[in-house]
């Protein structure tokens, strides 16, 4: 079951790859509004006073608001429901799925399934990790800023990838995007660090997509054109 409030995801579940049996709660280290937004907040909201205080009209105050608001859905980062099937991977994002395919990681040097999820500029766009491991590397490519949803995106444009090997050594590879609008990847963690499903360790502003390369062998279990969201929805199934 779905609500909205405010325009917030409360909750998003796709009954055919979520694990209700097996889930666990996301404390996120701040409430509800991403850190990255706080400082577009704080000057959308004191521009939208300002012009109600001191502006020529009340359609002045109605753009700065509708901009405030638009900044506010944006910045929105509620928490998740989080499978914990050791063997489940987990969307690293919300959005729409653009790619299901075999394919060649450049980053880790393999054959791969790769799997895309595009974001557009409603989407939460705080990026979480897949899998549970240890960071075995950290890659910057400066880039272009073609449209995200394109294929050509994942090898031409401005992009962060980062390798994870999980306990039992597979190799799961994501990358993020940046895209048309998106001009700004962050991404907060390195070489050498644990990560833990559904932990946050990134942010991409307005609009991208996230590509993740798995094993051959792993088990879709999204198709291309279904929704999607960070952590909630499983991707796909590595083999025991």
């Amino acid at each position: 079951m779905c609500g909205s409030v405010l325009g917030f995801k409360i909750c998003v579940y796709n009954r055919r790859v979520h694990y209700k049996a097996k889930t666990q709660h996301m404390n996120y280290p701040h409430p509800i509004i991403a850190k990255e937004g706080w400082p577009f907040l704080a000057i959308t909201g004191l521009i939208t006073v300002l012009l109600h205080l001191y502006g020529p009209g009340w359609w002045a105050t109605a753009l700065a608001a509708i901009a405030f608001l638009f900044v506010l859905q944006f910045f929105r980062d509620p928490p998740r429901f989080i499978p914990s099937d050791p063997r489940a991977v987990l969307s690293p994002a919300d959005g729409r799925i653009v790619v299901v395919e075999k394919t060649r990681d450049e980053y880790a040097n393999r054959e791969a399934l790769k799997i895309s999820v595009f974001m557009n500029v409603f989407n939460v766009h705080s990026n979480r990790s897949p899998v549970d491991g240890t960071i075995q590397s950290v890659a910057y490519f400066p880039g272009l800023f073609v449209n995200a949803d394109l294929d050509k995106a994942s090898t031409e444009n401005e992009r962060n990838a980062v390798v994870v090997k999980t306990d039992d050594g597979t190799t799961v590879t994501f990358v993020q995007v940046a895209g048309l609008i998106a001009r700004r990847i962050l991404c907060y963690v390195n070489k050498g660090d644990r990560l833990a499903r559904g932990q946050r360790y990134g942010f991409i502003r307005f609009g991208s997509r996230v590509d993740v390369y798995l094993p051959v062998d792993a088990i879709p279990k999204v198709t291309i054109g279904e929704k999607v969201s960070a952590s909630s929805t499983v991707l796909a199934e590595l083999k025991a």
